[in-house]
């Protein structure tokens, strides 16, 4: 057990004098007392920062002085404790800008902050309007939570265009879709999620594009938006089939290794799957991509497609079509092969995205979704405290493969 923090005499002098002078019966009648204290507290702070910037008190007189008090003008500012009406004082001359209540500063509690914080937790708007009267006795309407949260998309344009490695030894690439109101109509738009792991071996998110058509001239964007960043090279890149993006990597980093993402695969495969066959099936595309090399891979694909492909030509196709796009890990060590073709990194980022954004069905417009995943992200990466086991061998290797390069 802890030891019971002493009481100082001061702090005791402060609760006798709660208790003398406030009918206290309640843990209300605490908050009651506090909040007409800080009310009063407050004010005299205003009066002393007054004072000093005038430099002589109420009481002194004279014609040397060049500014004096001018009166006060009402002020209804939010607390933790609920709205507090004060008086703030004015000078002569109009130069007073109290520091303690900022001049177009309307909150001087945690509010804000506590708005943010829910928003980026996937509380809807009526939701934390709800949740910040009940608690704070303060009313918060959809708009001003809007207004609240928009105050951070200076900050989403800076994270965005933020300054990133030089060099990335492997970087995800991956869409998760989301209901978006445009022109009074609900449509699915992409957010195209870039997850980088460093030379380091830690993972971080190095942007968050929505809304755009997939195609060459897009991917060419984005990989020019990371280059201007400071992205130089990227070793291996993994992601889906989306569109144009293998002329785009081709285009701007013609030297990385693409690499189709294996569980994006599967999915593909087994889409049409029956539900008799789906685990037999699996069973057998498990002996391609678990194979101990390439050759041992192809063999298994041939077994695969002489077993499956009249049933269902497609599934095997997939992989027939993106072979070329499937061996690249078949070099590798297991500890690399692990991180790039199950691919745990993007698909656990996209699973807690899709926790934080559950509550908001559809969102009203595209910075909505954009500060979401924003506040999201910064929640996530909190978390990101360890790099990948086995990251020095995993490098050792990486720095035979792509010699000069990293």
């Amino acid at each position: 057990m802890g030891k019971k923090e002493k009481i100082t005499p001061e702090r005791k002098e402060a609760v006798k004098y709660l208790l003398e002078n406030y009918d206290i019966k309640t843990p209300q009648d605490i908050q009651v007392a506090l909040k007409d204290l800080f009310k009063d507290t407050i004010q005299e702070m205003l009066e002393a920062e007054l004072e000093t910037n005038l430099g002589h008190s109420k009481y002194e007189y004279g014609t040397e002085k060049e500014n004096y008090r001018n009166g006060h003008s009402s002020k209804t500012v939010r607390s933790e404790y609920g709205p507090v009406k004060l008086e703030i004082p004015r000078d002569r001359n109009g130069e007073f800008e109290p520091s303690v209540i900022p001049k177009y500063s309307k909150d001087i509690s945690r509010i804000e902050e506590i708005i943010i914080s829910m928003y980026g937790r996937g509380m809807s708007t009526r939701d934390i309007s709800k949740q910040v009267e009940e608690i704070y006795g303060v009313t918060v309407s959809a708009e001003m939570v809007s207004n609240v949260t928009n105050k951070i998309i200076p900050l989403i344009d800076e994270w965005q265009n933020r300054r990133i490695d030089s060099v990335y030894p492997i970087v995800f690439i991956d869409a998760v879709h989301f209901s978006v109101k445009d022109n009074n109509q609900v449509i699915k738009k992409a957010a195209y999620i870039v997850l980088g792991v460093n030379t380091d071996g830690f993972k971080d998110v190095l942007g968050i594009w929505v809304g755009e058509n997939e195609t060459a001239k897009f991917w060419m964007s984005v990989l020019n938006d990371l280059k201007s960043r400071g992205l130089q090279d990227i070793l291996i890149l993994c992601s889906d089939g989306l569109i144009g993006l293998a002329d785009g990597i081709k285009a701007i980093y013609p030297k990385t290794e693409h690499q189709r993402c294996i569980i994006h695969m599967i999915r593909n495969s087994t889409r049409y799957i029956s539900y008799k066959d789906r685990k037999e099936f699996c069973n057998d595309l498990k002996t391609i991509y678990t194979a101990i090399n390439e050759e041992k891979a192809y063999e298994s694909l041939i077994e695969v497609s002489d077993k499956w492909k009249s049933k269902y030509p497609y599934s095997v196709k997939n992989w027939e079509d993106n072979w070329d796009l499937v061996i690249p890990f078949f070099k590798y060590s297991e500890e690399l092969r692990k991180i790039m073709y199950t691919t745990n990194a993007i698909e656990s980022l996209n699973s807690s995205y899709r926790r934080y954004t559950k509550n908001r069905t559809v969102f009203p417009n595209d910075d909505a979704l954009r500060k979401s995943l924003y506040l999201a992200t910064k929640n996530i990466i909190e978390k990101w405290t360890s790099r990948y086991q086995n990251w020095d061998m995993i490098l050792s290797q990486l720095q035979i493969f792509f010699e000069d390069r990293i």
